[in-house]
């Protein structure tokens, strides 16, 4: 039993380290023509309350081969840069430093147990870190580039840092469907680790403008490549037994539609808790806190009507009397109501919070296809605080 505590506390233990090193490097010159130029805080820390100064706003670059090549030179040296993916704007990170990894929790306020995506230019850079059996290889080259993580076990070889990965034996890997995210990763030249481009807990962004509203002066720099075409994030599922017989499962549904996935590799298990799935230390994916994706007013689901101090989430037509209403889709489809989803929880909470509105409500949407992927989020957004 000793043992087994022992060997659970070294993440933790490891992340103290981390963090402290990444702090301790102190702060550093930052100069780039055409960019910011001047002293910069290590990634995910501030000056300290006496030192009289305020953290300095990060650098906002476009998708060009400068901004793109700006952005790999600031990940090589271990600093943070946000960038777009098809999903969301993802929180970038050189995956094989530890000190660049915890930055990452740190800027976050991210729980130590729960594990990044590594991001990679192609499925041979993804593969030469883990071990993919022939039903992974079938779902790369089906849904890779795409909105699709795969959970498998790590080589022995595997350069990614153990707190990427929450101290486990396995790694999420994806290569992601956006020209700007797969021409950074090939500048960068090795996996990166990004989450979501936010704090944790609280909505996912889908614009450089949503990044920069909670993370400006926590990080070096974003990308900035427009909105996101998908709005939620990947679909992730559990191939670590696929080897010896086991069933895929599904840790978190997305992007990729889980009956695509069925077609090709078969069923896929599904119905893990998210109680469960939050035990201490267990977390095999990103994405599993039950108040993942909340917005700070409380959120009720399947509504049929909303009041007049309620902010309204709309799909299809809408119901009168809502002190105000995003539309998710007046078509009620559920694709683009995907893509508008975060979107429409930041707004709703800014406007509700503006206009002294009680709550958000969110009318139902169907679970076939992508809304299975946007119930999976508002539930998690109506989940209570914890």
């Amino acid at each position: 039993m000793a043992g087994e505590e022992a060997a659970s506390a070294a993440p933790a233990a490891a992340l103290c380290r981390a963090a402290k090193a990444a702090r301790d490097d102190g702060r550093r010159a930052v100069k780039a023509d055409g960019h910011w130029c001047g002293t910069m805080t290590e990634p995910g820390t501030k000056p300290g309350p006496k030192s009289g100064t305020a953290a300095q706003a990060t650098e906002r670059l476009r998708d060009d081969d400068a901004g793109v090549a700006r952005a790999a030179a600031l990940l090589r040296d271990g600093r943070l840069v946000a960038f777009g993916t098809e999903t969301v704007y993802g929180l970038g990170a050189d995956a094989t430093s530890n000190a660049a990894v915890a930055a990452v929790f740190d800027a976050k306020g991210r729980p130590h147990f729960n594990p990044l995506i590594c991001h990679y230019p192609d499925a041979d850079a993804a593969f030469a870190h883990v071990q993919a059996p022939e039903g992974a290889r079938r779902l790369a080259a089906l849904f890779w580039p795409g909105p699709l993580t795969l959970v498998l076990p790590r080589r022995v070889t595997c350069p990614v840092a153990l707190l990427a990965g929450a101290g486990l034996d396995t790694l999420a890997v994806r290569v992601p469907a956006h020209p700007a995210a797969l021409r950074l990763l090939r500048a960068v030249g090795r996996p990166v680790a990004a989450p979501s481009a936010n704090r944790s807990g609280e909505v996912s962004p889908t614009t450089a403008e949503h990044v920069l509203a909670g993370l400006d002066g926590r990080i070096a720099a974003v990308l900035d490549s427009g909105p996101c075409t998908v709005g939620v994030e990947s679909t992730v599922l559990d191939l670590t037994t696929l080897e010896a017989g086991g069933r895929p499962f599904l840790l978190r549904p997305g992007g990729a539609a889980v009956d695509a996935i069925e077609a090709a590799i078969g069923p896929v298990g599904r119905g893990i808790t998210p109680l469960a799935a939050e035990a201490p230390r267990t977390l095999r994916s990103p994405g599993l806190l039950v108040s993942h994706y909340a917005p700070r007013l409380p959120v009720r689901m399947n509504a049929v009507d909303a009041a007049a101090d309620e902010a309204l989430l709309a799909f299809g037509p809408a119901p009168p009397g809502a002190g105000a209403v995003f539309q998710l889709s007046a078509a009620a489809d559920p694709v683009e109501a995907a893509a508008r989803l975060f979107a429409g929880l930041r707004w709703l909470d800014a406007e509700g919070a503006r206009l002294g509105l009680r709550g958000i409500a969110a009318m139902p949407v169907p679970p076939g296809g992508l809304g299975l992927a946007i119930n999976d989020r508002l539930q998690r957004a109506a989940a209570p605080r914890r």
